[in-house]
């Protein structure tokens, strides 16, 4: 018996503020894979695709990574999924649900 939650693409666009902005950094690169991390500024701008169970489930998962390397880091994100829903965060809390069309 499988009790897995079946995985779902999304698609993450970020802004990272860190008080150690180098070693998020590094974390962020390795978590995000294929995806890209940029500087602007103070920030750390990323774009990558996710699989996951939802995007809740994600973001939970990407904040606690970079808050264990820095815990004064905050995280705004946008997932979206291949519903073309998108739950907008600011740090562990859900902000808006963005329905496509």
């Amino acid at each position: 018996m499988d009790i897995t939650p079946p995985q779902n693409k999304f698609r993450l666009k970020a802004t990272v503020r860190s008080a150690n902005a180098r070693a998020v950094k590094s974390v962020l690169e390795s978590l995000v894979g294929k995806g890209s991390v940029s500087e602007s500024g103070d920030d750390l701008l990323v774009e990558a695709e996710m699989d996951g169970p939802s995007a809740r489930d994600l973001n939970r998962t990407l904040l606690s990574a970079l808050r264990r390397v820095e815990k004064k880091t905050s995280l705004r994100a946008e997932w979206t999924g291949s519903d073309k829903v998108t739950a907008r965060f600011f740090d562990y809390a859900l902000k808006k649900t963005i329905l496509a069309g």
